[in-house]
């Protein structure tokens, strides 16, 4: 058996394959076709022209739900590892409340472009990455609390590394990004998708987008940090049969709580 054959290690895989692609595929077909400049664009410019973002929006999307997937094993898991310690059930209960929302975020951002609806874009945007490094924060924090008794110290100084990363790319970013956009470079630069080297701001355009690539891999980098735990979790689905036919609904259906049709555990 291969590793990612192992328990759930395939969902984190999948997610951060899957991702990387999306902004990989969309990059190459912008470059391609010319619609952005070679140099570091924005992850966004280069899903704004057709036909890369079809690419980009079915694939960011699909890359949400597996996000989804993703955050809710973990959060099982956590749940069956600790189950009468209420800070870490608390805690977890809000990383999946925060990772649902970065995920919500990122359908934001595959289907409302950047250079269309650019406002509807930035709260996607701010969905995904700022609120997803707080489920980052929170689930370091997590990590934490659960070593050395149910995994090793070294998985937390992982997490940790990866979500200084991501904060410090966040920093970054919103910094150049304010210089940039604060009028002193000309106007509507939103819908700017080439830039000259010999352009004033073009020093902080720089900063920025390779500011936002950083911030988008320091994002997938911490979920390969899931692969080791997810091989030691899988999920099974049990059916439950309220009747031998699927005419009638049997009376004890109605009258007593019994299982759902399907069940899921961990």
């Amino acid at each position: 058996m291969w590793w990612f054959q192992q328990g759930l290690s395939f969902l984190p895989v999948a997610l951060v394959v899957w991702s990387a692609a999306s902004f990989v595929f969309s990059y190459i077909t912008a470059i391609v076709l010319h619609h952005v400049d070679p140099l570091v664009p924005y992850i966004s410019d280069t899903g704004t022209t057709p036909p890369e973002r079809c690419l980009f929006g079915i694939m960011l999307n699909i890359s949400a739900f597996l996000g989804m997937a993703t955050m809710y094993v973990r959060y099982k898991q956590v749940h069956a590892l600790n189950p009468e310690r209420s800070r870490i059930l608390r805690l977890n209960k809000i990383g999946l409340t925060l990772g649902l929302m970065s995920c919500f975020g990122l359908c934001i951002i595959a289907n409302f472009q950047k250079c269309i609806l650019y406002y509807i874009h930035v709260v996607g945007a701010c969905l995904t990455f700022g609120v997803g490094a707080i489920y980052m924060l929170v689930q370091t924090i997590l990590s934490y609390l659960m070593q050395p008794e149910l995994h090793s110290k070294d998985i937390f100084w992982i997490r940790l590394t990866v979500s200084l990363w991501c904060w410090s790319s966040i920093v970054s970013m919103f910094v150049s990004s304010v210089v940039l956009y604060s009028g002193l470079y000309g106007t509507n630069l939103v819908q700017k998708l080439h830039w000259d080297p010999q352009e004033e701001g073009y020093t902080a355009h720089i900063i920025s987008t390779v500011s936002e690539w950083s911030l988008a891999f320091s994002f997938l980098s911490f979920f390969l940090t899931y692969i080791r735990d997810f091989q030691k979790i899988s999920l099974r689905a049990a059916v439950s049969l309220h009747g031998q036919t699927l005419h009638n609904v049997p009376p004890s259906f109605v009258t007593e709580e019994q299982a759902l049709l399907v069940a899921g555990s961990i």
